[in-house]
């Protein structure tokens, strides 16, 4: 997939492991766990390939969101758009970073 961010501080953390604005500041571990999901979802072609790693916990959320696991607190929402006649490209917009019990 190609992966388009919504936010500048999602491919600050993804590309130099921290952020500049305070606000979105987490643990190196969650960075860490972060940059690997990322790493799975530039992997994939299609998003079946996603159903098949159970530790991810997809979720099909509201307006063909979807959201996999970071780690216990934090999830990864995205959303999937698929572009061309003959070729398809699947570009997957990162949206957020969101504390699942909050």
């Amino acid at each position: 997939m190609i992966i388009e961010y919504e936010k500048e501080y999602l491919k600050e953390l993804y590309e130099k492991g921290k952020c500049k604005n305070k606000k979105y500041r987490f643990q190196p571990q969650v960075v860490n766990k972060y940059q690997k999901r990322i790493d799975t979802l530039m992997a994939a072609t299609r998003l079946e390939d996603l159903f098949v790693f159970n530790s991810l916990n997809f979720e099909a959320l509201e307006n063909n969101y979807y959201s996999i696991r970071i780690d216990y607190h934090y999830r990864l929402k995205f959303k999937i758009k698929t572009k061309g006649t003959e070729e398809i490209f699947t570009i997957c917009l990162i949206t957020d970073i969101t504390n699942h019990y909050q």
